[in-house]
């Protein structure tokens, strides 16, 4: 796992092989490789995969790409970040935060993508009644952005499908793009452009 502690900011937290096995930047990837292309991130399509793009109402922006996969499902978010620090350590505390204000529980767990969350959620279930949903908070710094997703279904329990639910994560290529943005800002994500992608 690499540490690195900056002078002007949070370290990074991500695996120590994350540029040969990936969350990957653009400059990293396989430019031969079929990728679905969605604007901020690029997925990799592979046998019983499917994609969900998540709009916000109001604006009509595409704020997440929901990944189904394996019984699992994976919901992922491009962040603009600081070039030398990292936003993982700060992201996890407010999702714990958050979680402990919804009254669920929630540990922190060093994971095959380092450190991680396991939260209990309270939700309803589809008869109206209070019932509790397992999800796993993963995350990795990159250079200038950082990769959220939270893991659900099979993945948060069964030890093969969190391993192929895994291996998804690290195979996305992340676009950060020249622009300059704020860090925490979402890397726009659009529609892809792959015919029968969507």
């Amino acid at each position: 796992m690499t540490d690195q502690t900056e002078p002007d900011g949070p370290r990074k937290s991500a695996p120590a092989d994350r540029a040969e096995s990936g969350p990957f930047d653009d400059s990293e990837a396989n430019p031969v490789r079929p990728y679905i292309d969605l604007g901020g991130i690029k997925i990799l399509p592979r046998e019983g995969l499917n994609l969900r793009l998540e709009v916000e109402e109001q604006t009509q922006r595409i704020v997440a790409v929901g990944l189904d996969y394996v019984g699992s499902t994976l919901q992922v978010q491009p962040f603009a970040a600081p070039r030398s620090s990292g936003l993982w350590d700060e992201t996890r505390e407010q999702i714990r935060q958050q979680v402990r204000q919804q009254g669920g529980r929630v540990e922190e767990r060093e994971g095959p993508l380092g450190a991680e969350l396991l939260a209990e959620v309270p939700v309803t279930d589809p008869d109206g009644q209070p019932a509790r949903r397992l999800a796993r908070f993963v995350g990795v710094d990159g250079p200038r952005w950082f990769l959220r997703g939270v893991i659900g279904g099979a993945a948060t329990g069964d030890v093969e499908a969190a391993e192929r639910v895994e291996d998804l994560f690290r195979s996305i290529v992340v676009v950060r793009g020249g622009s300059p943005m704020p860090p925490r800002d979402l890397i726009p994500l659009k529609m892809p452009s792959t015919p029968g992608a969507a």
